[in-house]
C-alpha cells in the first residue's frame, strides 16, 4: 500500500485525470487491492475497485460449498453486512468530501431475495468485496489526502471489520433456511405441486414501492385451508406446515381488497428464495412459473399464437406472427408461447391484467359473435388441453367469471386476506346452472417452437458502436432502440436487468451466430455461468465485472423478444 499513498502524495492538487495512475494491484497487511476501473471526473460512474482479503482468522465452513444455494447464501449475508458496514462508517462522516461523487462507497446491496450476484465471491480462506468508490476532488482537483484515506484506511477498515467479526449465528440461520427452502423446492417437483405457502407468513407489502414485508402488527398472517395442508419435513429434522398448491388448474377467487392478487404476487415472486424475516421466506414456487399478462403495443416476431388466435382477417399468418403493435390478446398469447417455448411448466394469470377477451367468451356472446367471425381461442378452451396433454398448470386470479368454476381441478377463495377451499361449492354451481357457452377448442395443438435469433438482429440495433445498457429496472438500451420490460413481472433486481444487457451481447456474439434457437443459446449460457460463475458474462472478466444479480432464462428470453430489432429465421 505504500506504492499507493506514494501515487497519490505525488498527484495530489493535479487535474482529476492523474488519478489513472493509481489504476492497478496492491499488497496491503492480511489483502490485496485491485483498483480496476478509474473514473474520468467526480461526476462520472465511482470507480471500480476489488478488495481481496485472505488468511481470514476463522475459515468458512468446507460444507457451505458443497451446494450452490449455500454459496449464493454465503455470499449474499456478506455483501448485506458489508452494505450495513459502509452505510454506519458514511453515516458517522461530517462534513462534505468533495465535489460530485467524492468519498461514495458502495457494494450491489440485495433486496429481499437471495440470489447469485457479483458483489461478493467467497472461498474457504479468502473473500473478494467488489466496491464503487467516488475517488476525491475539489472541482476537478484531486484530493489526493482525502483518497489516501478513503483507499488506504478507510475501505480496509470498512471490509476487514465485517470479515473478521461475522455474526456466525445469523449466518449460519441464512444458510439453514437456503437449505430448507431447497428442501421445498424438492418436495414441490418431488410430489408434483406448483407451490407452497407456510402457514404464519407475512404476504402483503408495505408499499406499492417497496418490497418489503407489511409491519406484522398491521398484516394478517397466512393460514392454510385444512383440505389443502401438508408438513414437509426439513433438512434439520424440524418440519414446515403450509398450503400446497398441486398441479392441474387452480383458481383463487374472492371479492375485490381481499387478497387474490396479493397471492398471486407472492407466488410469482416465490421462484425467488427470501432471507430470513422477509415474511415470504417459505412461500416457494416452483423454478419455471411465468406470470402472464396482457402487453398492448410490445413487438412480436415470428411467434406461433395459432393455439389462441386464427383466421385473422386479411388471412394473416398466426402460425409465424409478427406485429410492431400487439393488441391485449395477441400479446397475452405470445407471452403464453413465447414461456412455453422456454420450459415453463407452470402459467400464472391475474385477470386484471389479461385481456378479458383472450380469458373468456360466454354463451351471450357466442349466440351473438359466431367462432367463424371471432379469431380469438379464449383460455378457458385451451386451459385444460394445456395440462393434460402437455403438462403445463394454470393458477388463475377471477373476480368476474364463474365459467371457469367448469375447466378448474380446485378453487381457493380469498375472504379478508384468509383463503378457503371452495371446491365443492363451485362444482355443486356448476351442476345447477349451466353455462351454456360451447367449447370452441377442441382441436389438439403443439406448444414447441424452434425459433432461431439472427445475430444481425444485435448489429442493426447497435451499429458501428456496439452500446448496450441497462437505465432500471424495466429498461434496455440497444443503440438507439429501447427494450421495454416494465410488463416483465417477475424481474426483481436492477442488477439483473444489467446482466441481462450483457447477455444480450453475449449471446447475439457468440451463442447465435452458430444457428441455434432461442432456449439452447439460452441454457448454454447457463450452462457456463453455473461452471465459472456470474463473471463470465462481463466484458471485463478478471476484474471488477460490474454490479450483476442472476436473471432466470425467462427473462432473458422475454428481454430478447422485445427487441425491437429482433429478426426470427
Amino acid at each position: 500500500m505504500e506504492k499507493l499513498k506514494r501515487i497519490l502524495q505525488r498527484i495530489d492538487g493535479k487535474g482529476y485525470k492523474a488519478y489513472k495512475d493509481i489504476q492497478g494491484s496492491y499488497i496491503g497487511n492480511g489483502f490485496h487491492l485491485h483498483i480496476d476501473y478509474v473514473q474520468g471526473d467526480p461526476f462520472a460512474s465511482p470507480s471500480r475497485i476489488r478488495f481481496v482479503a485472505h488468511s481470514l482468522k476463522h475459515p468458512f465452513k468446507s460444507k457451505w460449498f458443497e451446494k450452490p444455494w449455500r454459496k449464493i447464501a454465503l455470499e449474499d449475508f456478506l455483501t448485506r453486512q458489508l452494505g450495513e458496514g459502509i452505510r454506519k462508517r458514511q453515516k458517522g462522516k461530517t462534513g462534505k468530501s468533495g465535489t460530485g461523487k467524492s468519498g461514495l462507497i458502495s457494494i450491489d446491496e440485495p433486496g429481499q431475495e437471495v440470489i447469485m450476484r457479483t458483489a461478493v465471491i467467497a472461498k474457504t480462506n479468502e473473500v473478494e468485496v467488489r466496491l464503487s468508490i467516488g475517488l476525491p476532488a475539489v472541482g476537478r482537483r484531486i484530493l489526493g489526502k482525502q483518497a489516501e484515506v478513503l483507499l488506504c484506511h478507510e475501505v480496509p477498515e470498512i471490509v476487514l471489520a465485517v470479515i473478521h467479526h461475522i455474526q456466525w449465528k445469523k449466518l449460519e440461520e441464512h444458510i439453514t433456511t437456503a437449505d430448507r427452502q431447497q428442501a421445498i423446492r424438492d418436495y414441490l417437483k418431488r410430489e408434483k405441486c406448483i407451490c407452497f405457502v407456510a402457514n404464519g407468513s407475512i404476504l402483503p407489502r408495505e408499499s406499492g414501492v417497496s418490497n418489503r414485508p407489511l409491519d406484522r402488527k398491521k398484516a394478517i398472517s397466512f393460514q392454510s385451508p385444512s383440505s389443502f395442508e401438508r408438513s414437509i419435513p426439513l433438512p434439520d429434522g424440524t418440519t414446515v406446515t403450509g398450503m400446497v398448491i398441486p398441479e392441474g388448474v387452480t383458481l383463487i377467487v374472492g371479492g375485490g381488497y381481499h387478497g387474490k392478487s396479493t397471492l398471486l404476487q407472492a407466488i410469482e415472486r416465490g421462484v425467488y428464495n427470501h432471507l430470513p424475516g422477509d415474511g415470504r421466506e417459505y412461500v416457494i414456487t416452483e423454478e419455471t412459473a411465468c406470470k402472464i399478462r396482457a402487453e398492448d403495443g410490445r413487438r412480436i416476431e415470428k411467434v406461433n399464437i395459432s393455439p389462441f388466435i386464427s383466421n385473422l382477417p386479411f388471412g394473416k399468418d398466426t402460425d409465424r406472427f409478427s406485429t410492431e403493435d400487439a393488441s391485449g390478446s395477441t400479446s397475452e398469447a405470445a407471452n403464453i408461447m413465447e414461456a412455453l417455448e422456454m420450459g415453463s411448466r407452470s402459467l400464472l394469470i391475474d385477470e386484471d391484467t389479461s385481456a378479458t377477451n383472450f380469458l373468456i367468451r360466454d354463451a351471450r356472446m357466442q349466440m351473438l359473435v359466431s367462432k367463424d367471425k371471432e379469431p380469438i381461442m379464449p383460455f378457458i378452451d385451451r386451459v385444460r388441453e394445456l395440462y393434460e396433454n402437455h403438462g403445463v398448470s394454470s393458477i388463475i386470479v377471477l373476480g368476474g367469471s364463474g365459467d371457469y368454476f367448469d375447466v378448474a381441478d380446485r378453487v381457493i377463495m380469498m375472504d379478508e386476506y384468509k383463503p378457503k377451499d371452495v371446491t365443492e361449492e363451485a362444482r355443486s354451481i356448476t351442476k345447477a346452472l349451466n353455462s351454456r357457452r360451447q367449447i370452441e377448442g377442441t382441436d389438439s395443438f403443439t406448444t414447441k417452437m424452434n425459433r432461431k435469433p439472427v445475430p444481425i438482429s444485435y448489429e442493426s440495433a447497435t451499429g458501428r458502436k456496439e452500446k448496450i445498457s441497462a437505465k432500471g429496472l424495466s429498461t434496455i438500451l440497444v443503440g438507439h432502440s429501447q427494450i421495454d420490460l416494465s410488463s416483465v413481472e417477475q424481474l426483481t433486481d436492477p442488477s439483473q436487468t444489467r446482466a441481462i444487457a450483457e447477455m444480450i451481447r453475449l449471446l447475439f456474439r457468440q451463442y447465435f451466430q452458430n444457428g441455434i434457437c432461442l432456449k439452447e443459446g439460452i441454457d448454454r449460457l447457463y450452462e457456463r455461468i453455473a461452471k465459472d460463475g456470474l463473471d463470465v458474462i462481463s466484458p471485463y472478466y478478471g476484474q471488477h465485472p460490474g454490479d450483476y444479480a442472476l436473471p432466470r432464462p425467462f427473462e432473458v428470453a422475454a428481454a430478447i423478444n422485445r427487441m425491437r430489432t429482433l429478426k426470427i429465421n
